[in-house]
């Protein structure tokens, strides 16, 4: 039993420096060797022991994280995460370990440094997906340019004539459907649709008009203000498709969207984000599928097929 077992196991660059930053994550597992599951296998069917050799690597795009944009925690009025690009503000955004946007997105998706009408709340400013970005009608033709030089190709940006041009409170949007303030024009609206590729509907969030300000969603799930009806969490959710949660940001905060970003696999909350709000957004976006109880569950499965 004092036998020492060594285990070969592969680490591409990228889990090194990230394990060497100190994220903290359960996503991957490394499977021991036939012999360590001969030398281990009765214990650890009983459930007794937690195999010592198991090696767990940290994928941080799995999990939320906290952030703050040159001291404000409020991250989502400084940058707009989609699932093909990520616009951030000129400026500084970090948290106590060094971690940035452009640290851990710059090797999936283009991280774009911009303003938007000369300003740096370019999350308020814009809309977007995967599919397409709306800027309001005074982005300069100088930021325009830079934005088009910036994005995938595939991305369609557009310029839009709107009386309420802060788009990012007005709009809130996956790659499927997008919630509209009620009172946009009706011309607005059809650019949205064609834009995005997105189904519009104007709705209210728990009485507040400001959608784009009041949730955050994905194709995965998404969170409301915290006020939110049960009755109005069903049918936003009928309307989204996907699970939907009445939750906060940094300590309380209603203003959900202007405390955090989030796409299909990772989020970026405010730096007063508490452990219990961070948990329920790693919950209802999916960020966390691979839990250390599945994790330890499905290898007692495995063991039980290999031997029995």
């Amino acid at each position: 039993m004092g036998r020492f077992i060594k285990m070969k196991t592969r680490w591409r660059a990228e889990d090194k420096r990230r394990c060497k930053r100190g994220n903290v994550g359960f996503s991957r597992i490394f499977v021991p060797n036939a012999k360590f599951h001969l030398f281990h296998f009765k214990l650890v069917a009983a459930g007794l022991v937690l195999p010592s050799c198991l090696s767990f690597i940290v994928h941080y795009h799995n999990m939320a994280t906290r952030l703050q944009f040159e001291n404000s925690c409020e991250i989502g009025v400084f940058s707009k995460l989609t699932n093909a690009y990520c616009l951030v503000a000129i400026g500084g955004s970090e948290n106590s370990t060094g971690i940035t946007f452009e640290s851990e997105l710059a090797d999936v998706i283009p991280v774009v440094k911009t303003s938007i009408a000369g300003t740096r709340i370019i999350g308020r400013l814009c809309a977007g997906n995967k599919n397409g970005l709306l800027v309001p009608h005074n982005t300069t033709d100088q930021e325009l340019q830079h934005l088009r030089n910036s994005i995938p190709d595939q991305v369609v940006i557009q310029r839009i004539d709107e009386r309420l041009s802060a788009l990012g409170n007005c709009i809130a949007c996956n790659d499927y459907v997008a919630l509209t303030h009620t009172d946009l024009d009706r011309e607005t609206e059809e650019i949205i649709a064609d834009t995005l590729g997105v189904e519009v509907f104007r709705q209210t969030i728990a009485g507040n008009i400001l959608v784009g300000s009041y949730c955050a969603f994905s194709n995965r799930g998404g969170i409301v203000h915290p006020h939110t009806s049960i009755e109005d969490l069903d049918e936003l959710s009928t309307l989204l498709q996907v699970p939907l949660v009445a939750g906060t940001v940094n300590r309380g905060s209603e203003v959900i969207a202007a405390g955090m970003t989030v796409n299909d696999w990772t989020a970026f909350c405010g730096s007063d984000t508490t452990a219990t709000e961070l948990s329920v957004i790693e919950s209802v976006f999916r960020l966390r599928q691979a839990e250390p109880s599945a994790i330890l569950t499905e290898m007692r499965k495995s063991l039980i097929d290999t031997y029995v």
